[in-house]
């Protein structure tokens, strides 16, 4: 898939670190989210990759005063609250509130490549998303399956998917996985590389210097021994004696039942989960509006919203714009402690 071409690498440029915001699936909240993101104050150059038409037309169902200029790439120094830069990429079709239009497939996977590529080339700081609408996008026969994957493969990375609150850190050793197929895709390999990004992540992004990781095991109580499954004994345990001898500081593997109680939080700063829903109940119970998406391993920073694109919700001006505010917070600190880390 070709993207709106991005500006070759900017180097280094004074003023307000700069966000790629996309809006996600037109006929969602995620035009909705971009424009109340618009009117808060945070202290950062929000560069919209979206229409023009859409985010006038989501900003005027919220009351927000939107103030739309064209991107010519110069910094900004100042951003007042309501104003937004744009970088067009026109909707296929009008969008309508709550009604997915296949014609517009295209239209967001432009947005997202065009965000990737532009961090790629240093022409932004990072990306914040929001959510897509994955089964109209492989309707219209564009093969997709999450941002997570997209901005892999536009990156050229292993990457890792993390939720993050307050409180905790989740990363995940698989994503939208089938049940059923959790089981095959954990290895002791990919257990391995997928440490080792999150180790190193933690150190570069969240500036933990001595990362503790808590591991969950795959089966009830971590296997019991062997007698609810043999996949601790014989693939995760190996994986994390191999890490240890490297210098990591694991645990585990643990129950995911007693895993989150008070008394083991205080041990660790991470947690890796073996499948998608096996610890974001957890997380999403206890700070749903204030937990963000975060993608591990890409050379740049990307954040998300936790949650889908709510068409019932859409057009209504009662989409929550918590998660969106949160993500933009988190992807500008991981911004600037990035560049505080660049200019040594």
């Amino acid at each position: 898939m070709n993207a709106v071409p991005a500006r070759a690498g900017t180097g280094r440029r004074d003023g307000l670190p700069r966000l790629a915001v996309t809006g996600g699936e037109p006929a969602g909240i995620g035009p909705e989210l971009v424009a109340k993101l618009a009117a808060t104050p945070i202290a950062a150059d929000l560069i919209a990759i979206s229409d023009r038409g859409l985010l006038e037309r989501a900003a005027a169902r919220c009351g927000v005063a939107l103030k739309l200029e064209a991107f010519d790439g110069r910094p900004r120094a100042l951003r007042a609250a309501g104003s937004l830069r744009l970088l067009e990429v026109p909707l296929r079709a009008v969008e309508m509130p709550g009604k997915p239009d296949p014609r517009n497939a295209f239209h967001v996977l432009q947005t997202l490549a065009r965000a990737a590529d532009g961090c790629i080339a240093g022409e932004f700081d990072a990306v914040v998303t929001a959510p897509v609408q994955k089964s109209v996008i492989n309707d219209a026969g564009e093969r997709f399956t999450g941002h997570t994957e997209l901005f892999a493969e536009r990156a050229g990375r292993e990457v890792v998917m993390m939720l993050a609150s307050p409180a905790l850190r989740i990363a995940l050793a698989t994503t939208h996985l089938p049940l059923r197929e959790v089981a095959a895709a954990i290895t002791r390999d990919a257990l391995t590389r997928t440490l080792r990004i999150v180790h190193a992540e933690l150190i570069a992004k969240f500036g933990i210097a001595a990362p503790r990781i808590a591991v969950l095991g795959l089966n009830p109580h971590a296997g019991e021994g062997g007698h609810l499954g043999r996949e601790e004994i014989e693939t995760i345990i190996p994986a994390l004696e191999g890490l240890r001898d490297e210098g990591m500081h694991l645990l585990g593997p643990l129950p995911a039942d007693t895993a989150f109680v008070p008394a083991l939080r205080a041990r660790y700063d991470a947690v890796l989960a073996m499948y998608h829903d096996q610890a974001l109940p957890v997380l999403k119970s206890e700070a749903f509006d204030r937990t963000v998406n975060l993608t591990l391993g890409l050379p740049f920073v990307r954040t998300s919203v936790d949650h889908g694109t709510a068409l019932d919700l859409a057009g209504s001006n009662r989409a929550d714009p918590a998660s969106m505010i949160a993500a933009a917070e988190m992807a500008l600190k991981l911004a600037l402690r990035a560049k505080a880390t660049e200019d040594g």
